[in-house]
């Protein structure tokens, strides 16, 4: 089969030369089209459920909107975890699904089953909603609007009527959120005094305002030969014809809306504030569709913006730098796309200095774009994007994509100057030479190639955020080195046959080039000596095994590097209770320190919440997205310094982390941070109180940092208690005292009020006098059923307690959470000190439990399939060398090389970061494939040449000297190429591929120079005792 591939490409090349061409065209067209990406799709299937509780306290919220919610959402199919949390006025419920649920199925699901929660949700809270669709990567773009001397309402205003619908109308955009400014509401505030005095009832004054601006139809007229539409015109605008508006007759006059109250244009409550650089601001944040293309999306989104920004007020700035992960993709996938170049490069350099001509040179580097663009083609067919994945399965692939066609190369061009030395007569003619050469060496680069396929199919059994984010790395490494060897066994011949068999060239280039005389000259007199002193080698290389295998149980345990995304998003959290307004200024405070530092370029604050928005904080709460630049220190000294400006910082908390990395944390366990201790309980003052316990129990751990305990503690309340005997003797009904504090102080939104297509609130409350004071609450007057007035005090008992700020659960238990992140240290060993440190310190009570999530969770995960998976691996490889050798003893041979790789591999690690990571994990199964072809060129060899019928020690050193050359080069391709990865692991964008380099370059280096030496040794051993020789005799 193998041999009628190479004949038949060798007899139709203009057949295989069209096939690469046409390749090369498709590859080329499809990569230019693909979307590009920092990571594959990770968004774990998550739907959220929104619901406006209209200003209810948190446990109300808990007991009569979130509990229903999570009960009916509980039993929809596939779902894997449900969390809440309850906050004054809001509900929000995520609900995440198995991995590789269809996220609109399960939406659908969700939906169907709302249906029976709507008919629960008390009076006056709004129907649950589901929030729209985004990615993980979620927030794609900030856009800060300031200005000089435009009004902050008015910015405001253009923010929402002008920004947003424009950005929402750019395809790929699924939310835009809003924060800041003040939202302009037309406000009637009524005067309970004046009311009195004109006898206006409250329920009076919402009927009036309910029909306040409205047009009315009626009907058409078809007179004089023409149609005229009738309209009733009432609608306005404007403030005075608004306050004109009749109320009720009172001694034959007309009382006014004026009369009894103030109408004025006013802001709404506020629920945040955002600032850039310190400075007020309006920020909008956008969300990106799952499976849209960020930097398509976010392009079209600057083209819009550029178009808008020419039709607004001129001191009007737009900023569009705030965060724009296009950035950080363009960085990552640029620096990953250098770092294939680089290596693309080393392979040259190789190549040239062992081949020594430009043509075989040309012939082998042909296999690199083939293969790549081949590899495109395949990705864009399986629905995968280009991202730093499956580039960097590429980068890692780029050294092995060559030693198929080095392998046939240096063979072919080896026997044809060999059959140019014999005589005229005896010449075989170049199909022949070229044929039998390349059919001497295919079952050798088939089951290399093979066997490297095979170590890398742990890979695909990782499930949850690992596997999504790993796999696309082992199917652009797959499919790469598939093609190249499908190039090796076709185009490789065909050129070798056309550019090498010219008998000019070939008498030009009879000799060996130099280096390769030389390496064969001195590798032969070591390898001589090594022969002789066989048991002192092994001893030498088995000691140090040992000790790779101590320092490898020795070493940390991490999920993912850090990456570095060039801005940090900081999470500040005050007590408790804080107003927004002092929330605001401690805010600014912690932009003001942080803009000290030389390294920060620009910081945006979001403090509060913006409508609905299911990322937002609460009023105690903000989050700062800061942009920096590194300049003489390193990120760990930067780090270190941004930590210390806010620990100077009194009465905060506060989390360090990066956009992208904290995202993943909280989709992990629903914490933005590396480490989540989840304590469930019932009272929330007792697990706050636990919560600090463990707190002060772990927060001397070695290399743990922002350590916070969730700020569910009690904030002041007041509460307005019904008298009901006193509502029965002035004839209140209990309804409506509840309407009347609902509409008085809670603000009433009754209409709408129209400015041409936009359109705005028109709320009624009682005036500031009533609203902004306990004393002002108790002198509030509440209509009697007579028509009289009382204050509110003398039917009602108004109170100053305290309650829940929110209430956060998981699986229909409540939870407080511990969260930390990890610097400096490796994760597992954090998270084994914080277990050791509870089980000593902290006695739960009855009812109680602690749970922990993160990111160790996947790693302990991830690392149980790989070792079971990569047994798997290595008996099947064990099975495909016995396939190919029929002999038990030979394959056990070749997999000598998985310790000698094992080595270089481990060192490696040591010596850089000391911590292994799942992704060097990854490099040593990688490692173990490519070490093995090594041993198999150097088996194989061995056996044509005893067949031949020569002497041990013949077949040992001709056997490994003839093959030194191509064990060499490909070994040095696969390794050097990767030198750019491995030394440039601190850029965007690398940081997952560079342990896998650094292990594949170790081990490589390791297992080739030990392995030219062992495996002749163990061999030669095993063929003077007969274990060898006798099988092959059977």
């Amino acid at each position: 089969m193998l041999d009628r591939i190479i004949k038949f490409s060798l007899s139709n090349k203009y057949l295989v030369l069209l096939c690469s061409l046409v390749l090369v065209v498709v590859g080329t067209r499809t990569a230019t089209n693909m979307d590009v990406d920092v990571f594959p799709d990770l968004t774990a299937p998550t739907v959220v459920v929104m619901t406006d509780a209209h200003g209810m306290a948190s446990e109300e919220v808990e007991r009569l909107v979130t509990f229903p919610i999570e009960t009916a959402l509980n039993g929809a199919t596939d779902v894997r975890r449900v969390r809440s949390n309850s906050s004054q006025g809001f509900s929000f419920v995520w609900v995440e699904f198995d991995w590789g649920t269809d996220i609109f199925k399960a939406r659908q699901i969700l939906s169907e089953k709302l249906i029976t929660v709507n008919a629960q949700m008390p009076i006056g809270v709004g129907m649950p909603a589901l929030a729209p669709q985004s990615s993980v990567m979620g927030e794609i773009f900030f856009v800060g609007l300031q200005a000089d001397s435009t009004s902050m309402m008015d910015l405001r205003t253009i923010a929402e009527w002008n920004v947003q619908p424009l950005i929402l109308s750019t395809g790929g955009v699924s939310q835009v959120t809003i924060i800041g400014g003040d939202y302009k509401q037309y406000q009637v505030l009524a005067d309970p005094v004046k009311m009195m005095h004109f006898d206006v009832s409250m329920s009076e004054l919402v009927e009036i305002c309910s029909g306040i601006s409205q047009n009315s139809t009626g009907s058409n007229i078809r007179q004089y030969g023409s149609e005229y539409v009738v309209r009733g015109i009432a609608r306005t605008y404007d403030l005075e014809q608004i306050g004109n508006s009749y109320v009720k007759s009172l001694n034959g006059k007309p009382v006014r809306l004026n009369d009894v109250a103030d109408v004025v244009i006013g802001s709404a409550v506020k629920m945040g504030y955002a600032s850039g650089n310190a400075k007020p601001a309006i920020i909008l944040s956008i969300s990106k569709q799952p499976n849209a293309n960020t930097l398509e999306v976010t392009r079209r989104i600057e083209e819009n913006l550029a178009l808008l920004k020419k039709t607004l007020p001129a001191d009007v700035k737009l900023d569009t730098k705030i965060f724009r992960q296009a950035d950080f993709i363009e960085t990552s996938v640029n620096n990953v796309k250098n770092a294939l170049i680089e290596g693309a490069i080393f392979v040259v350099i190789i190549l040239f200095l062992f081949l020594g001509s430009f043509r075989t040179t040309i012939i082998s580097l042909l296999a690199i774009p083939l293969s790549l663009l081949g590899a495109i083609v395949v990705m864009k067919f399986l629905g995968l994007t280009i991202n730093t994945m499956s580039l960097g399965g590429m980068a890692i692939a780029i050294g092995s994509l060559v030693d198929d066609a080095i392998i046939d190369v240096e063979n072919v061009y080896k026997r044809l100057r060999q059959n140019r030395l014999l005589p005229e007569n005896e010449r075989q003619s170049a199909f022949i030479v070229v044929f039998e050469a390349s059919s001497e060496i295919r079952a050798s680069i088939l089951n290399a190639t093979l066997i490297i396929m095979v170590a890398f199919l742990p890979l695909f059994f990782l499930s949850g955020m690992e596997g999504r984010m790993l796999k696309p790395l082992g199917i652009s490494f797959i499919v790469s080195l598939f093609v190249s060897l499908i190039v090796a066994m076709t185009l490789t011949p065909l050129l070798a046959k056309m550019l090498l068999s010219n008998d000019k060239y070939l008498a030009k280039n009879e000799k060996e080039k130099w280096l390769v005389r030389k390496m064969s000259q001195y590798y032969e007199q070591s390898l001589d000596w090594a022969l002789r002193y066989k048991r002192i080698i092994l001893i030498s290389v088995f000691g140090l095994f040992v000790v790779s295998l101590f320092l490898l149980s020795s070493m940390g345990r991490s999920f993912l590097p850090e990456f570095n995304e060039g801005s940090l998003t900081l999470s500040v959290i005050t007590k408790p209770g804080t107003s927004l307004e002092e929330s605001n200024r401690l805010g600014n405070l912690v932009e003001t320190e942080l803009l000290s530092i030389s390294e920060v370029t620009s910081t945006a604050r979001r403090t509060g919440r913006g409508e609905l928005d299911e990322h937002s904080q609460t009023t105690n709460s903000a989050e700062i997205d800061v942009n920096f630049t590194l300049k003489d220190r390193n990120s760990e000294e930067f780090l270190a310094d941004v930590r210390a400006k806010l620990a100077g910082i009194p009465g905060i908390a506060s989390t360090v982390g990066q956009p992208l990395g904290h995202r993943i944390d909280h989709m992990l366990s629903g914490t933005r941070a590396n480490i989540a201790i989840k304590l469930f309980g019932t009272d929330l003052n007792h697990m706050f109180t636990v919560g600090n316990q463990i707190k002060a129990a772990i927060i001397d751990v070695e290399g743990l940092v922002d350590v916070n305990v969730d700020q569910q503690v009690e904030i002041p309340q007041i509460q307005i208690r019904a008298n009901r005997d006193m509502l029965a003797a002035y004839g209140i009904t209990i309804q409506e005292f509840n309407e009347f504090v609902d509409v008085a102080f809670g603000g009433e939104k009754l209409a709408d009020i129209y400015e041409g297509q936009q359109r705005y609130d028109l709320v009624l409350r009682l005036n500031p006098d009533y609203t902004e004071t306990i004393e002002g609450i108790r002198s509030a007057l509440i209509d009697t059923h007579n028509g009289k007035k009382v204050p509110l005090e003398q039917v009602a008992d108004v109170v100053s307690v305290s309650g829940p700020s929110s209430i956060s659960r998981e699986n229909v238990q409540r939870k407080i959470v511990i969260s930390a992140n990890v610097a400096g240290r490796d994760l597992r060993g954090v998270v084994n000190d914080i277990r050791d440190k509870i089980d000593e310190n902290i006695k739960l009570p009855e009812g109680y439990r602690v749970e922990y999530g993160g990111q160790f969770e996947s790693e302990a995960k991830a690392s149980r399939t790989l070792l079971i998976t990569s047994i798997i691996a290595i008996i099947v490889i064990f099975l495909l060398l016995f396939q190919e050798f029929k002999n038990f003893k030979l394959a056990g041979i070749i997999l000598l090389n998985l310790p000698l790789a094992l080595i270089g591999g481990v060192f490696s690690i040591y010596f850089t970061s000391g911590t292994l990571s799942i992704p060097a994990l990854i490099g040593f199964i990688t490692l173990f494939g490519i070490a093995t072809r090594n041993g198999i060129l150097l088996i194989s060899n061995y056996q044509r040449l005893q067949c031949k019928g020569l002497s041990e020690h013949e077949i040992v050193t001709k056997g490994s000297s003839d093959r030194l050359n191509a064990i060499m080069m490909t070994a040095l391709t696969a390794a050097l190429a990767l030198i750019p990865l491995a030394l440039k692991g601190n850029l965007s964008g690398n940081e997952i591929q560079s342990p896998m380099a650094k292990v594949i370059l170790g081990g490589l280096l390791t297992s080739t120079l030990l392995n030219i030496y062992i495996v002749p040794i163990v061999y030669s051993a095993l063929y003077k005792r007969g274990i060898i020789k006798n099988d092959n005799n059977d």
